[in-house]
């Protein structure tokens, strides 16, 4: 049986806190993830984000690709997410230092959201008179456990495992505002390589988020986020190595358009209340270029 004591449990919260933040996961905050935008159009977007833990820091640099489709006669989208990130920081736990090093390729991700309500398939001219009231969507989500992984060292940027997240949310205009809340479970397979031989595996993690969203006459826009979780209750060989999270976020998020093509992005989140000790600091900035469909 894989011997689990007092020290181990302390540094294997921030093991799970390394893993969960690299990756697309219940923690992040993402605003108008429940949109309408006209059909054809692609979106690539490059950007860099940072955690920070303590003395640990995480850094991720990740390129994204979305199109948007018609989907039995309302938008949707596909986008694919390759990250890459360098973990570093020296701590002590229980007098013991603790170093932290991992650099490369993390998880993919593939999502796949689909506008149920309220967000009809258009072209560009189309789109030019399209006002939004409701929306309501689903989404589906999965990580790909491609990320370089050592199964000897704790800490990793890979997951050797993959998450799959199913979500709804719904999306409301009143004028110039717009009010979300979403939901989303994430569902992790076991990694039977952990740490040698054992397997690490972990109960779902449950969340909910919700954006308040001011839109500018120039289409510039500026969101206050919020986001809880629940769950995700860890455990080596069966043996349960942390009690079950409970987090509160809060953050914001500016969209600035530069021309009809590019758009620049800032991001900021910080932990409010965290039952594990496991709260962290995030910063984020993006650029995306879109095109097709006429722009």
């Amino acid at each position: 049986m894989f011997a689990v004591d007092s020290f181990f449990k302390k540094l294997f919260c921030f093991c799970i806190l390394a893993f969960l933040s690299v990756k697309p996961h219940a923690q992040e905050i993402e605003a108008r993830a429940y949109s309408n935008a006209p059909i054809g159009i692609n979106f690539v977007t490059g950007g860099i984000a940072q955690v920070k833990s303590g003395s640990y820091k995480l850094t991720t640099e990740a390129i994204s690709l979305t199109h948007i489709l018609n989907v039995a006669g309302q938008s949707g989208r596909l986008s694919l997410v390759l990250p890459y990130a360098e973990l570093s920081g020296t701590g002590t736990v229980s007098g013991q230092a603790i170093n932290a090093s991992a650099e490369g390729l993390s998880d993919p991700m593939i999502k796949a959201s689909v506008n149920l309500y309220g967000a009809p398939a258009l072209s560009v001219s189309e789109f030019k008179n399209y006002q939004q009231d409701l929306i309501i969507g689903a989404s589906l989500a999965a990580s790909i456990p491609w990320g370089k992984y050592n199964s000897d060292q704790m800490i990793n940027v890979g997951g050797n495992r993959t998450v799959i997240q199913p979500g709804v949310g719904a999306s409301k205009a009143v004028g110039s505002w717009r009010l979300e809340l979403a939901g989303m479970a994430s569902i992790y397979t076991s990694n039977s390589n952990y740490m040698g031989n054992n397997t690490l595996s972990q109960n779902p993690v449950y969340s909910s988020e919700t954006h308040v969203i001011y839109y500018f006459p120039n289409t510039a826009w500026i969101s206050a986020d919020a986001t809880y979780f629940f769950g995700g209750q860890t455990y080596v060989n069966g043996s349960a190595v942390n009690g079950s999270q409970e987090n509160w976020r809060f953050g914001s998020t500016l969209s600035y358009p530069i021309n009809k093509h590019n758009s620049i992005r800032l991001t900021g989140s910080t932990g409010v209340y965290s039952r594990t000790d496991t709260s962290y600091n995030a910063i984020g900035i993006s650029w995306q270029y879109r095109w097709g469909a006429g722009l």
